[in-house]
């Protein structure tokens, strides 16, 4: 139990401090033109590493296009992989997937909206066993778009799990903070 837990807490932590590579919706498109899709697209993602005692990866690509200047959606996929040499068994992965939408309510603040379905290992009390299983997560709040350059920035964005487990998440609170750099 001690594992599994030192294992979520170290997970969130990760998640949290890592570096991401987050796609912006704040690139502004001229409607009137009605420019393709292709023009319209944005990638972006998060990409993070750890190495030593504990590794973590952490692999989450991205695509959003930008409905109107204000609203944009996307979806993403989610691989992470951890493992604590301290533990036998300290080895786990995660994988899932997630559509997401932005609006811009004012200038470099926009709401956000995020359902993602996460495959991970969770321990089973009376088996006294892990097993996979797929758990939900509905985001919303809210956050703010930093720009430096063209396209550039950074977003800082505070969510709250809507569909928070304690016992069945991989989160440790229903709060989520994010923080990307847009490149």
């Amino acid at each position: 139990m001690l594992l599994l837990r030192n294992s979520f807490f170290l997970l969130i932590f990760s998640l949290s401090f890592f570096y991401s590579f987050l796609a912006s919706a704040q690139r502004e498109i001229d409607e009137e033109m009605r420019p393709p899709l292709k023009d319209r697209l944005y990638y972006g993602g998060n990409f993070g590493l750890s190495f030593g005692t504990i590794t973590f990866i952490d692999v989450s690509p991205l695509v959003g296009a930008m409905i109107t200047n204000k609203l944009s959606g996307g979806m993403g996929v989610t691989y992470q992989y951890f493992n604590d040499t301290r533990f036998v068994g300290g080895e786990s992965s995660l994988f899932g997937g997630r559509v997401f939408g932005r609006y811009n309510v004012f200038p470099n603040f926009f709401a956000h909206t995020e359902y993602e379905m996460l495959n991970f290992d969770l321990y089973n009390m009376a088996s006294e066993t892990f097993q996979r299983e797929w758990v939900p997560g509905f985001f919303v709040g809210a956050g703010y778009f930093a720009p430096f350059g063209n396209r550039g920035g950074a977003n800082f964005t505070f969510l709250y799990n809507l569909m928070f487990d304690n016992r069945r998440s991989p989160y440790n609170e229903p709060y989520v903070i994010r923080i990307g750099f847009v490149l």
